[in-house]
């Protein structure tokens, strides 16, 4: 069970194990709408005391397993014994799928921030991508007020509705919004600052907080109101829409407050076998060798994810495929450059940060107190009482 968005990833898995290992091997895929509707299916299955409506496989989002593995433990299948070199994946991307030390999910697309740039609106204001590389915030904020001021374009926008952009910077410091499992907000200091950081590029027209997601994707970056995009890679096909803007953009890293490249993740989900399955050795040798690399190391290439790539613009966390050569080729949208090798690199520098079932909720709460002090709130009274609206949802 998984998106319409991510059917060219398993077709591809289909092909390759079908090419390499068996030619009677059939996959059957059931697409569903949206992945709530995946959530719905585990839940409703748990309430009635049966997974029997529950596929073998179900692509899950990775925010959401260690919560869905703690309510319903005996949904899920651990991978012990399956042949896969977890070492060819990233850190981070496996600690979502991780309980307690044992393996669940097979990684599948990859959540690593881009900031994406105009290189043609940069110049117009002095600058380079290299300029935006490896660069302190205060820095890129003054960068953003003179493409402001010379291009009329924010070199920023995110959803204030929805807003990822806290989590993001701040797991490019290598911090967290929770520590020990409880809230960390209102004395946290590294999620002081980075809020004034983005207070301050509220102010300085360097970003513009969309009213809504469509506000953000339809209006700032189809809309041509932005020279930057900082998100998940998976924004990259929004940024491609524009065909008259191919050839203009380029990719680099995050910036930080220290002004050391930054690295992080927003998005991505995992394929897991349920407790359904009729076969669990056959699923765990499938999934291992498409979607845990087995092909790479077996072939030195890979079908599932050069055809995902291809196919679907699925990208892999799985650092060897990675290498490939269809990985390595030039995207003529950016610039020429191989963006999707880039990408792979740069997931592999991600740092792990704790984690928590409520994320979601935490960023709503946080995303609301960017918005009251944007209207003249006090910073610090914002942030306890976004601490303390999550701890209450959290019963703590």
């Amino acid at each position: 069970m998984t998106r319409k968005k991510d059917i060219p990833a398993l077709k591809a898995a289909e092909k390759d194990y079908q090419t390499n290992v068996d030619p009677d091997f059939k996959l059957d895929i059931i697409e569903e709408s949206q992945s709530s509707d995946i959530e719905t299916l585990i839940t409703n299955a748990a309430a009635a005391g049966d997974y029997s409506t529950v596929p073998d496989v179900v692509l899950f989002q990775d925010h959401y397993f260690n919560k869905y593995h703690t309510d319903y433990p005996d949904a899920w299948v651990a991978l012990d014994g399956a042949d896969v070199d977890w070492s060819d994946f990233r850190e981070e991307k496996l600690s979502y799928s991780t309980v307690d030390g044992v393996h669940y999910g097979f990684p599948v697309d990859n959540g690593t921030v881009i900031c994406a740039y105009r290189t043609d609106l940069l110049e117009q204001a002095g600058y380079t991508i290299d300029d935006l590389t490896g660069v302190t915030w205060e820095d890129f904020i003054k960068i953003g007020k003179d493409v402001y001021d010379k291009t009329g374009k924010y070199l920023l926008s995110m959803d204030g509705d929805g807003n990822d952009l806290p989590y993001m910077m701040m797991q490019a410091e290598g911090a967290s919004q929770f520590r020990d499992g409880e809230p960390y907000i209102a004395e946290n200091e590294t999620m002081k600052q980075v809020i004034q950081t983005i207070e301050d590029m509220v102010d300085n027209n360097v970003l513009y907080l969309a009213n809504d997601w469509s506000d953000y994707t339809d209006q700032t970056i189809m809309g041509d109101m932005v020279a930057g995009v900082m998100n998940g890679n998976w924004i990259i096909p929004t940024v491609e829409q524009v065909t008259d803007n191919s050839g203009k953009w380029e990719i680099t890293t995050m910036p930080t407050l220290s002004g050391e490249e930054g690295y992080a993740s927003n998005g991505g989900s995992s394929l897991y076998i349920t407790a359904n399955c009729q076969n669990v050795d056959l699923a765990k040798k499938f999934l291992a060798y498409t979607f845990g690399g087995g092909s790479v190391a077996e072939t030195g290439t890979s079908i599932t994810y050069d055809d995902a790539l291809t196919n679907g613009g699925v990208i892999t966390t799985c650092i060897s495929a990675g290498k490939s050569d269809v990985y390595g080729q030039g995207v003529e949208f950016f610039n020429n450059q191989p963006i999707y090798s880039k990408i792979v690199e740069m997931g592999s520098h991600v740092p792990v940060v704790e984690q928590s079932d409520y994320h979601y909720p935490c960023r709503t709460y946080v995303a609301a107190a960017i918005i009251n002090i944007h209207n003249g709130a006090d910073i610090d009274d914002e942030l306890k009482n976004a601490e303390d609206q999550l701890r209450f949802e959290m019963g703590l």
